[in-house]
């Protein structure tokens, strides 16, 4: 079978399972979220911690909720990290430093899973399994919570409540992201993923050079980076290792779960507005990007000239061969447009075009589908714009749900959407500025400027993935990508619950014959251009100087 040929089953195989499990896992999710009975051991958590899971809370509150228990959570992994060799099963590991334990903390906890480091070579099994795996359910749990709070800001009117952060928190890592996870372990384990705890094993690899590999349950926390889109593992080569994904069957399994749940919210969304078009509409827009973004991709991987690319089909270098360059675009795309950064191959080695698609994809703001819960809230604040931009050309007061769309909403929507960008372009500049910035570039010239906006892209968008060109394990970029983490996450989660505090004290606007209607293909046509159009004014003079610059050259 041909490359492009297995590339079009493998497309077609995930969008008809993302049309199978839509509705059914989003209607789930909606009933999880809004049902008003707690589990047993949801209420030994309650209880334990000192939580009335019946109290709802204003949009000040679920914010003070969540930088809270992001902050306890920093603090601890970072403690983890540099007393891991007094503790237990530290197998010989030293503490990390300073820097790298501080910017792998803040990686983890905003559910970016950068890893400047090789996971078997530098953090203990019980810094991979009590730190970073628990935080690869609880900081995606965070970013549904977030999500669903947004929601129930265009639902609920005339209070500011959005609910309960710790109940939304634990209901989304219990009933969601513990289930599926299990379930998708089970499944790798049968596809051939490796699970082991055991000491440090020196086995035999390709060439006949050694590795040591620690044990660390490989199959469960590939399982569970992939479903909470969760980059990282414990080998540094990430899912092009075959311990990690070993078939073609492992791949696809994989590339679902990375897109899944970001996939099936927009019908939990729909669910709780009350109206299920409205939900159709959201992952239209994401269908349209993503699916776009893998043809552009697949067509720049195909197409590349050169009589040694030619030869062999395309640009395979970087690629794993048991994948190559039928499955390996659909990964790069859909890591990129997920918060996600696990990835199968070196997005550095693509092709200057491929690797501008993967850039491009990331400074979308991760809306398509986006990441766990981070993919619809920013989605819904790009539908604002959309909504915006609408009721000026036709000179009425927008509305979006039955909500007004005033001034206060809009200061913080473009506050949301400023705040990506300077932290991208200012961190960018810096980084290309002082000599400690450039001493870590591989490549000079413009694809030099792509690895070093590729790490700023995927710091602040809480992507994970890297350009693997930018010798990045340096205190000045462990610091500087740690802090675009750190507020690229919570700075835009704090401006989306002021949102929806704002927006559930309205009372509901009726619809009249000149409301928009939001869950129709014109808008859908709507909301993807604002989608393109606001990265493309805003990054558009850097992607020129970096990957355009050097494609056309």
């Amino acid at each position: 079978m041909s490359p492009g040929l297995t590339a079009v089953l493998l497309v077609a195989t995930l969008v008809a399972a993302y049309a199978v499990v839509h509705r059914p896992l989003g209607d789930y999710m909606a009933r999880v979220y809004q049902s008003d009975r707690h589990l047993k051991v949801e209420r030994l958590i309650y209880r334990a911690l000192r939580i009335d899971p019946d109290a709802d809370q204003r949009w000040t509150g679920y914010a003070a909720s969540v930088l809270a228990f992001s902050l306890v959570s920093v603090l601890f992994l970072y403690a983890m990290q540099r007393l891991q060799s007094w503790l237990p099963l530290s197998v010989g590991m030293k503490p990390v430093p300073p820097d790298g334990a501080f910017n792998t903390a803040v990686s983890f906890v905003t559910n970016t899973n950068w890893q400047w480091y090789s996971g078997e070579s530098t953090m203990s099994y019980l810094t991979q399994m009590a730190g970073l795996t628990v935080q690869n359910f609880a900081s995606a749990a965070v970013g549904m919570a977030v999500a669903v709070a947004l929601v129930r800001g265009f639902v609920r009117h005339g209070t500011g409540q959005l609910g309960n952060f710790w109940v939304d928190l634990v209901r989304g890592t219990l009933r969601i992201l513990l289930p599926i996870a299990f379930v998708a372990a089970i499944v790798l384990l049968a596809g051939g993923v490796i699970q082991n705890f055991s000491d440090p094993t020196t086995v035999h690899t390709l060439a006949g050079s050694t590795q040591h590999l620690p044990g660390g349950a490989v199959a469960s926390q590939e399982a569970i980076k992939d479903l909470g889109t969760n980059g990282g593992g414990p080998f540094n080569a990430n899912d092009a290792h075959p311990f990690e994904n070993p078939t073609g069957f492992t791949n696809l399994l994989i590339i679902f779960l990375l897109t899944v749940i970001p996939f099936s919210l927009p019908a939990t969304f729909g669910r709780m507005v009350g109206n299920l078009k409205q939900g159709y509409a959201i992952v239209a827009v994401m269908g349209i990007v993503w699916l776009g973004f893998v043809v552009a991709c697949y067509a720049a991987e195909f197409a590349h000239p050169g009589a040694a690319l030619q030869l062999a089909g395309g640009a395979m270098e970087g690629k794993e061969t048991r994948f190559g360059l039928s499955s390996s675009p659909a990964f790069a795309v859909s890591t990129t447009l997920t918060s996600t950064g696990s990835v199968n191959s070196m997005h550095d080695s693509y092709t200057a075009l491929g690797g501008g698609v993967t850039i491009l994809a990331m400074l979308l703001g991760e809306v398509a589908p986006g990441g766990v819960g981070s993919g619809l809230y920013g989605l819904l604040v790009l539908a604002v714009v959309a909504v915006f931009v609408a009721g000026l050309m036709v000179g009425r007061t927008p509305e979006y749900l039955g909500k007004k769309i005033r001034a206060r909403e809009m200061k913080l929507v473009a506050l949301y959407i400023l705040t990506m960008p300077l932290l991208v372009l200012i961190g960018t500049g810096l980084a290309l500025t002082l000599s400690t910035g450039r001493s870590s570039i591989l490549n000079p010239g413009a694809h030099g400027l792509s690895e070093v906006l590729y790490a700023f892209a995927s710091a602040t968008n809480n992507n994970g993935s890297a350009f693997a060109g930018l010798t990045a394990g340096t205190p000045f970029y462990n610091v500087a990508l740690g802090l675009c983490m750190l507020f690229g996450r919570f700075v835009p989660i704090v401006f989306v619950l002021a949102l929806a505090g704002s927006l559930a004290r309205q009372k509901p606007v009726p619809e009249t014959a000149g409301t928009l209607r939001t869950n129709s293909p014109l808008f859908v046509g709507m909301l993807t251009g604002v989608t393109l159009i606001v990265t493309g004014l805003t990054f558009f003079p850097a992607l020129a100087l970096g990957p355009l610059a050097e494609g056309l050259s």
